[in-house]
Protein backbone atom coordinates (compact mmCIF):
# COMPACT_ATOMS: atom_id res chain seq x y z
CA UNK A 1 0.00 0.00 0.00
CA UNK A 2 2.62 2.27 0.79
CA UNK A 3 3.76 1.88 -2.86
CA UNK A 4 0.54 2.91 -4.04
CA UNK A 5 0.19 5.62 -1.97
CA UNK A 6 3.94 6.83 -2.74
CA UNK A 7 3.22 6.81 -6.52
CA UNK A 8 -0.69 8.11 -6.89
CA UNK A 9 -1.30 11.55 -6.34
CA UNK A 10 -4.69 10.68 -5.30
CA UNK A 11 -3.79 10.72 -0.95
CA UNK A 12 -0.63 10.73 1.03
CA UNK A 13 -0.89 7.85 3.64
CA UNK A 14 -1.49 9.61 6.70
CA UNK A 15 -4.48 11.36 5.46
CA UNK A 16 -6.01 8.07 4.30
CA UNK A 17 -8.90 6.66 6.63
CA UNK A 18 -7.92 3.09 5.88
CA UNK A 19 -7.78 0.14 7.66
CA UNK A 20 -6.29 -3.36 6.57
CA UNK A 21 -7.35 -7.06 7.65
CA UNK A 22 -4.64 -10.07 6.91
CA UNK A 23 -6.59 -12.27 9.03
CA UNK A 24 -10.03 -10.87 9.82
CA UNK A 25 -10.27 -12.51 13.31
CA UNK A 26 -6.49 -12.04 14.53
CA UNK A 27 -5.17 -9.04 13.19
CA UNK A 28 -8.75 -6.91 12.64
CA UNK A 29 -7.60 -4.59 15.59
CA UNK A 30 -4.12 -4.04 14.66
CA UNK A 31 -3.94 0.01 14.30
CA UNK A 32 -2.65 1.56 10.96
CA UNK A 33 1.02 1.75 11.51
CA UNK A 34 1.43 -1.39 12.50
CA UNK A 35 0.04 -3.42 10.07
CA UNK A 36 1.66 -1.03 7.55
CA UNK A 37 4.82 -1.70 8.53
CA UNK A 38 4.13 -5.45 8.37
CA UNK A 39 3.53 -4.62 4.49
CA UNK A 40 6.97 -4.41 4.05
CA UNK A 41 7.90 -7.14 6.66
CA UNK A 42 8.26 -4.86 9.88
CA UNK A 43 5.89 -6.39 12.82
CA UNK A 44 7.01 -4.88 15.73
CA UNK A 45 3.87 -5.79 17.24
CA UNK A 46 2.10 -8.45 15.65
CA UNK A 47 3.92 -11.86 16.00
CA UNK A 48 5.99 -13.44 13.14
CA UNK A 49 4.25 -16.55 12.89
CA UNK A 50 0.66 -14.84 12.67
CA UNK A 51 2.03 -12.30 9.92
CA UNK A 52 3.69 -15.48 7.97
CA UNK A 53 0.22 -17.70 7.61
CA UNK A 54 -1.70 -13.97 7.05
CA UNK A 55 0.81 -12.60 4.21
CA UNK A 56 -0.24 -15.29 2.31
CA UNK A 57 -4.34 -13.94 1.76
CA UNK A 58 -6.05 -11.10 -0.06
CA UNK A 59 -5.56 -7.85 1.82
CA UNK A 60 -8.45 -6.33 2.39
CA UNK A 61 -8.54 -2.28 2.29
CA UNK A 62 -11.52 -0.39 3.41
CA UNK A 63 -11.28 3.32 2.20
CA UNK A 64 -13.41 6.23 1.67
CA UNK A 65 -16.12 6.75 -1.06
CA UNK A 66 -13.88 9.64 -2.03
CA UNK A 67 -10.90 7.48 -2.59
CA UNK A 68 -13.69 4.75 -4.79
CA UNK A 69 -14.25 7.73 -6.79
CA UNK A 70 -10.53 8.02 -7.74
CA UNK A 71 -10.52 4.23 -7.97
CA UNK A 72 -13.39 3.84 -10.13
CA UNK A 73 -14.26 5.05 -13.76
CA UNK A 74 -18.36 4.05 -13.00
CA UNK A 75 -20.32 6.57 -12.75
CA UNK A 76 -21.99 5.20 -9.96
CA UNK A 77 -19.31 4.60 -7.24
CA UNK A 78 -19.08 0.43 -6.13
CA UNK A 79 -19.16 -0.85 -2.52
CA UNK A 80 -16.02 -2.86 -4.11
CA UNK A 81 -13.47 -3.04 -5.89
CA UNK A 82 -11.54 -6.45 -7.18
CA UNK A 83 -7.80 -6.42 -8.19
CA UNK A 84 -6.49 -9.50 -10.23
CA UNK A 85 -3.90 -10.59 -11.82
CA UNK A 86 -3.40 -10.97 -15.91
CA UNK A 87 -4.50 -13.16 -17.97
CA UNK A 88 -1.17 -15.81 -18.08
CA UNK A 89 -1.18 -16.85 -22.06
CA UNK A 90 -1.32 -20.66 -22.57
CA UNK A 91 -0.38 -23.19 -25.07
CA UNK A 92 -3.05 -23.22 -28.32
CA UNK A 93 -4.76 -26.52 -28.61
CA UNK A 94 -7.83 -26.46 -31.62
CA UNK A 95 -9.31 -23.61 -33.49
CA UNK A 96 -8.38 -19.98 -33.08
CA UNK A 97 -10.57 -16.72 -33.54
CA UNK A 98 -8.24 -13.94 -34.82
CA UNK A 99 -9.37 -10.13 -34.01
CA UNK A 100 -7.01 -7.42 -36.16
CA UNK A 101 -7.85 -4.43 -34.99
CA UNK A 102 -11.32 -4.15 -33.24
CA UNK A 103 -11.43 -0.82 -31.65
CA UNK A 104 -14.20 -0.31 -29.90
CA UNK A 105 -14.14 -1.62 -26.12
CA UNK A 106 -17.73 -2.97 -26.74
CA UNK A 107 -17.23 -5.07 -29.64
CA UNK A 108 -14.31 -6.76 -28.06
CA UNK A 109 -16.96 -7.52 -24.97
CA UNK A 110 -19.33 -8.69 -26.91
CA UNK A 111 -17.21 -11.22 -29.35
CA UNK A 112 -15.27 -12.49 -26.13
CA UNK A 113 -18.92 -13.35 -24.60
CA UNK A 114 -19.50 -15.09 -28.06
CA UNK A 115 -16.15 -16.69 -27.72
CA UNK A 116 -17.29 -18.20 -24.28
CA UNK A 117 -20.90 -19.34 -26.10
CA UNK A 118 -19.48 -21.03 -28.89
CA UNK A 119 -16.41 -23.03 -27.38
CA UNK A 120 -13.93 -20.79 -29.08
CA UNK A 121 -11.49 -21.50 -26.82
CA UNK A 122 -8.42 -19.73 -28.28
CA UNK A 123 -8.64 -15.81 -29.16
CA UNK A 124 -5.84 -13.81 -30.72
CA UNK A 125 -5.91 -9.56 -30.61
CA UNK A 126 -3.51 -7.84 -32.77
CA UNK A 127 -1.54 -5.06 -31.22
CA UNK A 128 -3.91 -2.60 -32.80
CA UNK A 129 -6.88 -4.31 -30.98
CA UNK A 130 -8.00 -2.17 -27.91
CA UNK A 131 -6.62 -3.36 -24.38
CA UNK A 132 -8.10 -6.39 -23.00
CA UNK A 133 -8.23 -4.84 -19.77
CA UNK A 134 -9.77 -1.79 -20.71
CA UNK A 135 -12.74 -1.03 -18.26
CA UNK A 136 -15.23 -0.66 -20.57
CA UNK A 137 -14.02 -4.39 -22.11
CA UNK A 138 -14.08 -5.40 -18.48
CA UNK A 139 -17.71 -4.56 -17.42
CA UNK A 140 -19.50 -5.41 -21.03
CA UNK A 141 -18.02 -9.32 -20.61
CA UNK A 142 -18.79 -9.44 -16.91
CA UNK A 143 -15.56 -11.68 -16.52
CA UNK A 144 -16.98 -14.13 -18.59
CA UNK A 145 -13.56 -14.23 -20.71
CA UNK A 146 -11.15 -15.45 -17.67
CA UNK A 147 -11.36 -19.14 -19.15
CA UNK A 148 -10.57 -18.22 -22.49
CA UNK A 149 -6.97 -18.71 -23.87
CA UNK A 150 -6.35 -14.84 -24.75
CA UNK A 151 -3.21 -13.62 -27.15
CA UNK A 152 -1.95 -10.49 -27.90
CA UNK A 153 0.62 -10.80 -30.69
CA UNK A 154 1.88 -9.89 -33.81
CA UNK A 155 -0.34 -11.82 -36.32
CA UNK A 156 1.55 -12.69 -39.31
CA UNK A 157 4.60 -14.68 -38.00
CA UNK A 158 1.45 -15.97 -35.35
CA UNK A 159 -0.64 -17.54 -38.39
CA UNK A 160 2.50 -18.34 -40.99
CA UNK A 161 4.06 -20.25 -37.98
CA UNK A 162 0.52 -22.33 -37.62
CA UNK A 163 0.15 -22.81 -41.10
CA UNK A 164 3.32 -24.63 -41.53
CA UNK A 165 3.67 -26.67 -38.55
CA UNK A 166 0.20 -27.59 -37.24
CA UNK A 167 -1.43 -27.28 -40.85
CA UNK A 168 -4.20 -24.33 -39.91
CA UNK A 169 -6.50 -23.38 -41.97
CA UNK A 170 -7.31 -19.77 -42.19
CA UNK A 171 -10.46 -18.43 -42.84
CA UNK A 172 -11.15 -14.76 -43.17
CA UNK A 173 -14.59 -12.96 -42.99
CA UNK A 174 -15.08 -10.56 -45.80
CA UNK A 175 -18.55 -9.89 -48.02
CA UNK A 176 -16.68 -10.90 -51.39
CA UNK A 177 -16.31 -14.29 -49.77
CA UNK A 178 -17.86 -17.54 -50.14
CA UNK A 179 -21.02 -18.35 -48.13
CA UNK A 180 -20.71 -19.77 -44.84
CA UNK A 181 -22.07 -23.12 -44.97
CA UNK A 182 -19.15 -24.28 -46.69
CA UNK A 183 -16.73 -23.28 -43.79
CA UNK A 184 -13.80 -26.21 -43.43
CA UNK A 185 -13.63 -27.99 -40.62
CA UNK A 186 -10.67 -27.59 -37.46
CA UNK A 187 -7.84 -27.38 -37.31
CA UNK A 188 -9.27 -23.41 -38.80
CA UNK A 189 -8.30 -19.72 -37.50
CA UNK A 190 -11.01 -17.49 -37.98
CA UNK A 191 -10.09 -13.83 -38.81
CA UNK A 192 -12.14 -10.98 -37.94
CA UNK A 193 -11.16 -7.23 -39.35
CA UNK A 194 -11.38 -3.78 -38.00
CA UNK A 195 -14.92 -2.27 -37.53
CA UNK A 196 -13.76 0.56 -40.52
CA UNK A 197 -11.06 -0.66 -42.40
CA UNK A 198 -11.71 -4.54 -42.12
CA UNK A 199 -8.91 -7.22 -42.06
CA UNK A 200 -5.34 -5.56 -42.91
CA UNK A 201 -3.49 -6.16 -45.80
CA UNK A 202 0.01 -7.79 -43.98
CA UNK A 203 -3.07 -10.43 -42.81
CA UNK A 204 -4.86 -11.11 -45.64
CA UNK A 205 -1.65 -12.79 -47.21
CA UNK A 206 -1.95 -15.11 -44.45
CA UNK A 207 -5.79 -16.25 -45.79
CA UNK A 208 -6.57 -19.80 -47.52
CA UNK A 209 -10.26 -19.02 -48.28
CA UNK A 210 -13.44 -15.14 -47.70
CA UNK A 211 -16.22 -16.55 -46.15
CA UNK A 212 -19.27 -14.05 -45.75
CA UNK A 213 -22.99 -14.04 -44.12
CA UNK A 214 -26.01 -14.33 -46.88
CA UNK A 215 -28.30 -11.80 -46.16
CA UNK A 216 -30.67 -9.33 -48.73
CA UNK A 217 -29.83 -6.29 -50.52
CA UNK A 218 -30.73 -4.23 -47.92
CA UNK A 219 -28.23 -4.34 -45.53
CA UNK A 220 -24.62 -3.41 -46.67
CA UNK A 221 -23.19 -5.08 -44.16
CA UNK A 222 -22.98 -5.94 -40.13
CA UNK A 223 -21.00 -4.28 -37.35
CA UNK A 224 -18.09 -7.15 -36.62
CA UNK A 225 -19.16 -8.15 -32.99
CA UNK A 226 -22.75 -9.04 -34.92
CA UNK A 227 -20.36 -10.87 -37.71
CA UNK A 228 -18.09 -12.39 -35.27
CA UNK A 229 -20.86 -14.02 -33.31
CA UNK A 230 -22.62 -15.53 -36.22
CA UNK A 231 -19.57 -17.21 -37.17
CA UNK A 232 -18.94 -18.51 -34.21
CA UNK A 233 -22.21 -20.18 -33.79
CA UNK A 234 -21.60 -21.08 -37.64
CA UNK A 235 -18.35 -22.51 -36.64
CA UNK A 236 -19.92 -24.32 -33.83
CA UNK A 237 -22.97 -26.30 -35.15
CA UNK A 238 -19.74 -28.24 -37.17
CA UNK A 239 -18.30 -29.60 -34.17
Amino acid sequence: YEEFAKESDIVKMQAVDIHFWLMKDILQKADRMTMANSIEGRVPFIDKEIYKVASGLPFSYKVTKEIMKKLTEQQTTPNKIGVCKKLTEKEIQGDILVLDGIQDPGNLGTILRSAMAFNMKNVVLSPTCVDLYNPKVIRSTEGIFIPLNIIRTDLVPFITKLKKEKNYFVIGADMRGKEIRKMKNSPMILVIGSEGKGISPEVRTTIDEYERIPMNNACESLNAAVSASILLYERSKRL
